[in-house]
């Protein structure tokens, strides 16, 4: 078969959206060898992506930057259709929430989470607005629907009038890089990165909905309540309103280390996740939640807020807590300082976990979803 993904979201800095893209894409070509796996997008690949094409690839996966003229500069409604067309893709898979609007093959459409219409104060205005009136289209364009979660089904269904028997649950999966690490190597990584000290860990875009001001807020009264004294580590790149988050920032007295790493590379971020007390994800909602389980694969112990996403990817391995009352965020926090037992007991129970997802599974059951929008 001949298949094109949406490679819109490898034009920029690789975060959840894009590596479940690229991931996918790989393991598309790797267990399908008879399939033709196309990235196409109408920007510029980032110079990393762009490296890899030809040299470490399999064969079959190609990235195909479209440089549309002034016609197909629209290219959902223009540009997609055309080169569809010309190339005879026999599958079109919108991996970030749009498709052709135009039914020139069947398509699939991923769809990660509702966040922009369910928590439309946690964006930006014009990405809300954006949201609210294509999406809708969108489902309905779409042959067929994947959501990673039941959840997120359930929404889709709910919220966009999408029919149940439209929307399959395909769970995304950690990257392999994401496994235990040297202590050495860690050790070294952490003294780049300026941290000298046990820290808790964050990991995400610094936006509302990732819910790190409550976060600071938990850490500062255990700071304040205890004698330990362990850092908060938060890396990721830089999102949209953060003024409150930088108002607590700048709050923190003596003895509170709260430290920015900005946005890290794989390696490094496996050596955070390998050595951190515990990895915190207190974010207000989720599609899936890749962060929580690539610590779990680097055997972090996990708490998380308490949203049926999270519990239905991340299952008894966690300690889930309401991330919005910052008393119960801060005591399990102080739990897994306290009680070594519990921390070694969970972080066994995240590695467990983390192994029950794959990109081969990932892949086996998005290319049965692509066998069944074709027939349809």
């Amino acid at each position: 078969m001949r298949i094109a993904l949406d490679g819109i979201p490898l034009s920029e800095p690789r975060t959840g959206v894009g590596h479940y893209t690229f991931e996918l894409a790989l393991a598309l070509a790797r267990s399908c060898p008879l399939d033709s796996i196309e990235l196409v997008s109408p920007r510029p690949f980032t110079s990393g992506v762009e490296s890899l094409n030809e040299a470490s690839l399999p064969r079959n996966l190609s990235l195909n930057y479209i440089a549309a003229n002034v016609f197909e500069r629209r290219w959902f409604v223009h540009g997609l259709p055309s080169h569809i067309r010309r190339t005879g893709v026999e599958l079109f898979h919108g991996t970030n929430y749009e498709v052709s609007f135009r039914r020139i093959c069947p398509s699939v459409l991923t769809v990660h989470d509702l966040s922009l219409i369910l928590l439309p104060h946690t964006h930006l205005s014009r990405r809300v607005r954006r949201a609210k009136l294509r999406l809708p289209l969108m489902v309905r364009a779409a042959t067929l629907i994947i959501t990673p979660t039941e959840a997120i089904r359930h929404e889709v269904c709910h919220h966009l009038g999408v029919a149940p028997e439209k929307v399959v649950i395909v769970p995304e999966a950690p990257r392999k890089v994401f496994c235990p690490s040297d202590r050495i190597g860690d050790e070294e990584t952490l003294r780049n990165l300026g941290i000298n000290a046990s820290y808790f860990l964050a990991v995400g875009t610094l936006e509302p909905r990732k819910n790190l001001r409550a976060l600071v807020l938990a850490y500062r009264e255990l700071i304040g309540s205890s004698p330990h004294r362990p850092w908060l580590v938060i890396a990721g790149k830089e999102g949209w309103m953060l003024d409150d988050l930088r108002t607590e920032i700048d709050r923190a007295g003596p003895g509170e280390h709260i430290h920015l790493t900005g946005y890290v590379s794989d390696e490094e971020l496996r050596s955070l996740y390998s050595s951190c007390l515990g990895f915190v994800f207190p974010s207000l909602y989720e599609g899936f939640g890749l962060p929580p389980l690539e610590a779990m694969a680097c055997g972090a112990p996990v708490i998380a807020n308490s949203i049926p996403s999270l519990r239905e990817v991340l299952g008894d391995a966690a300690s889930f807590v309401d991330a919005e009352n910052i008393n119960e965020l801060k005591s399990a926090m102080l739990s897994l300082i306290e009680n070594p037992e519990r921390r070694d007991l969970l972080s066994g129970a995240s590695e467990n976990r983390a192994a029950d997802f794959s990109w081969e599974r990932t892949a086996a059951m998005t290319r049965s979803v692509y066998e069944t929008a074709r027939r349809k």
